[in-house]
């Protein structure tokens, strides 16, 4: 076909112009793709699925603190606290208190029982499970208060008596009447308290105290002293206080007259990791104690942060289960692995940990065609291998569980003769 004149040719077709205020681009309403080929909508559900089981957890942890702090009873469980309504507490007793016009104040430190305990205010002291210190007994003794101590130990008893006292160990027995003097004593009656005090023969000069409810062999359950600035009770049992067992013969009369005598009553539960004294708060390092460096209430918090790490470590492992079989990117010959492994062992010199492969493997497959359990030990195979082979039993030790090779001809030549020891073994 003859070709037109490059001045002849026809023009090559002009696009068409797009029209003014046309869309340029399509009109469909597609996702716009981002470089790195997603879209907001699928970056958004990424997100989601590697943040939903974070959230679930911080969400579960939050309906947690919600509902503890819904259903936490208004009371306490410390026992003899004044709002524990439980067998061990004292509510039953602080109720009737403040019935009857008595302000209790309620405190866990010994510093906070010194800033609130004055003159013409009564002190009480409930049963320390961790002792009180040296420092702290006498910050106690010098609150100008009236002292109602239960059960306390053998220092606290010398300390708020002047020596006049010591504890004692006795046991409860029948209702006793008090045998004494004391007001306070004789309107409750017959009671069965544990004795446990009993008098010293040195102690403050003109105190004498009131000794209460004997036991018959010179030990008492309640003794009362009378100092120039303040009174100090005693009572080696606080079954007087408790609510399981104030209704007691005559326990209710005597918790409400000696704790009732002052308008203000401060009601010390001590605290085991309390080491305050009012005079100073310590520092940190005095306290001795994990909890002195933490804020109160911190011990809650710490548990949900626990559960929080727990939870999230189980949400984070490796599932546990069947191992997933992937196919390997390369084919690996089993014949080039073995020589590999060879190379590694020539290289490291290792020539007893190869023999000692060699021989195991050798070992073992004699063992398996001698129909030997796996269990059987040298001797047993050595045995059978020279019962079936006519060897010497020295020979079929040595080459199965011989010393190592010293050189490489060594170990080539232990691995030609373990081949011909195979060779020799047959089934019997």
């Amino acid at each position: 076909m003859t070709s037109l004149p490059p001045d002849l040719a026809p023009a090559p077709p002009t696009p068409p112009t797009a029209v003014s205020g046309a869309p340029a681009g399509p009109t469909n309403d597609a996702p716009v793709i981002i470089g790195d080929d997603t879209t907001g909508r699928s970056r958004a559900a990424s997100r989601w699925r590697r943040m939903r089981w974070p959230l679930t957890v911080l969400f579960v942890i939050v309906l947690l603190v919600a509902f503890l702090a819904v259903v936490r009873p208004a009371t306490s469980a410390d026992s003899y606290a004044p709002d524990n309504p439980e067998d061990d507490g004292g509510m039953a007793v602080a109720e009737v208190l403040k019935d009857q016009g008595v302000r209790v104040t309620h405190v866990t430190r010994v510093a906070d029982a010194v800033s609130a305990a004055g003159p013409d205010s009564t002190l009480l002291i409930a049963p320390n499970p961790s002792f009180f210190a040296d420092d702290q007994i006498s910050a106690l003794n010098r609150t100008g208060a009236d002292l109602v101590v239960l059960e306390p130990d053998f220092d606290m008893v010398g300390s708020i008596s002047q020596d006049t006292l010591e504890a004692t160990y006795g046991e409860s027995g029948d209702p006793v009447a008090p045998q004494c003097d004391d007001p306070t004593a004789r309107a409750a009656g017959e009671l069965a308290l544990r004795p446990g005090l009993t008098e010293t023969s040195t102690g403050a000069d003109g105190v004498r105290p009131a000794l209460c409810w004997p036991d018959g062999l010179g030990g008492y359950a309640y003794a009362r002293l009378e100092f120039p600035d303040r009174s100090v009770t005693v009572v080696s049992d606080a079954a007087v206080l408790r609510n399981g067992t104030v209704l007691d013969e005559g326990n209710a009369a005597l918790a409400l007259r000696m704790l009732g005598e002052h308008e203000d009553l401060v009601w010390l539960v001590p605290d085991p990791m309390d080491v305050s004294t009012g005079d100073d708060e310590p520092t940190p390092a005095q306290r001795g104690q994990v909890n002195a460096l933490m804020p109160p209430g911190s011990a809650p918090v710490a548990l949900i942060a626990v559960l929080a790490a727990v939870l999230l470590a189980l949400w984070r492992v490796r599932r546990m289960g069947p191992l997933v079989v992937e196919d390997l990117p390369v084919l690996v010959r089993s014949a080039e692995a073995t020589r590999g492994r060879a190379r590694l062992y020539r290289a490291a010199r290792a020539r007893g940990h190869a023999a000692a492969g060699l021989r195991a493997s050798a070992a073992d497959r004699v063992a398996t065609r001698l129909g030997l359990a796996r269990s059987s030990d040298a001797n047993t195979v050595v045995d059978a291998v020279v019962a079936a082979t006519n060897r010497p039993s020295q020979q079929v030790a040595d080459l199965l569980y011989g010393p190592p090779p010293a050189d490489d001809a060594a170990l080539a030549e232990l691995a030609r003769r373990l081949d011909i020891l195979e060779s020799e073994v047959h089934r019997p």
